[in-house]
């Protein structure tokens, strides 16, 4: 388990978001500042906290196995990569302010270590890369996060 990368989701990475200016344009992408910070709680971290249910798995059976050693490593996402569960188009904004939707991530990112602290051996189920436990889910979750940290041109420290 990676101490690290686990104390950067529960310390570091909101204030990286902070301190990020709401104007920032992408280097790649459609969303915004606020629309990515709004994916990354309400579809990434909901859903590794299970909070968000996706049942289907839409990685092949053969492909999965590959799917799952890239998320483990540290190899980052490409740019540009294509979730087929969002639309063309970001999705429209759910809050009033950016400032709001960190607040909204910090709550989701507080119940998805709540849901942990009360059941280490909880399995939870990601569409792109099958039944995972809290390891592989803070594996997924910081690289979810350095990828979208860096299409905004933030390298955080320590991450």
């Amino acid at each position: 388990m990676s101490l690290e990368k686990e104390n950067f989701l529960r310390t570091k990475l909101v204030s990286c978001l902070q301190r990020l200016d709401p104007a920032t344009p992408p280097r790649w992408g459609k969303m915004s500042v606020q629309q990515m910070i709004e994916h990354y709680a309400g579809d990434a971290v909901r859903n590794a906290s299970g909070r968000l249910k996706i049942d289907t798995i839409i990685t092949l059976p053969e492909n999965l196995g590959r799917m799952r050693e890239f998320m483990m490593s540290d190899k980052p996402f490409k740019e540009n990569t294509k979730n087929p569960l969002m639309g063309k188009e970001p999705a429209p904004l759910q809050y009033q302010t950016v400032q709001a939707a960190i607040g909204s991530l910090q709550e989701e990112l507080i119940y998805f270590f709540e849901v942990y602290e009360k059941n280490p051996a909880q399995i939870i189920r990601n569409p792109f890369f099958g039944d995972l436990n809290f390891e592989q889910n803070v594996q997924l979750l910081h690289k979810h996060a350095l990828h979208h940290l860096k299409q905004f041109g933030v390298e955080p420290p320590g991450s």
